[in-house]
C-alpha cells in the first residue's frame, strides 16, 4: 500500500515562493506517476500538475504554467512543487497524489480518477 507524506505548506504573501514535498512509501514500484490537486471550500479538487514517469512527461493546469515547477528526486521517492510567483488565489489544500497506471495521456493525468492514492492534504495561504 503507498503511503504519501506532503510537507511545506504554510503562509505566504503574494508574489513569495513555497516548495511543497512529498514523499513515497510502501508498494512504490507501482507508482508511474505522481502529481498535485488542490482543493478550497465549496470547489471541487482541481488538477495542479502531474508527472509520468514514463517519458518524464510533466502536465500542468493552464493557471499556474510558468509559475509552479514539478519534479522528482527518484532515488528518494520524493516528488516537490516549486511554487512561485503565488497569487491569493493559489490558497488552498494542496493534495500530494500517485498513480499505477503505466499509461497516462494528458487528459486522463488531469483527471483526478486516475489516482489511486492520495495524500493528507497540506494548507498553503496566500495572502495579499
Amino acid at each position: 500500500q503507498v503511503q504519501l507524506v506532503e510537507s511545506g505548506g504554510g503562509l505566504v504573501q503574494a508574489g513569495g515562493s513555497l516548495r511543497l514535498s512529498c514523499a513515497a512509501s510502501g508498494g512504490t514500484n507501482s507508482v508511474y506517476g505522481m502529481g498535485w490537486f488542490r482543493w478550497t471550500p465549496g470547489e471541487e479538487r482541481s488538477f495542479v500538475a502531474a508527472r509520468v514517469w514514463s517519458g518524464g512527461n510533466t502536465y500542468y493546469a493552464d493557471s499556474v504554467l510558468g509559475r509552479f515547477t514539478i519534479f522528482q528526486d527518484t532515488a528518494q521517492n520524493v516528488v516537490y512543487l516549486q511554487m512561485n510567483s503565488l497569487k491569493p488565489e493559489d490558497s488552498a489544500v494542496y493534495y500530494c497524489v500517485a498513480t499505477s497506471r503505466s499509461f497516462l495521456p494528458a487528459a486522463q493525468a488531469m483527471a483526478s480518477t486516475s489516482y489511486t492514492y492520495w495524500g493528507q492534504g497540506t494548507q498553503v495561504t496566500v495572502s495579499s
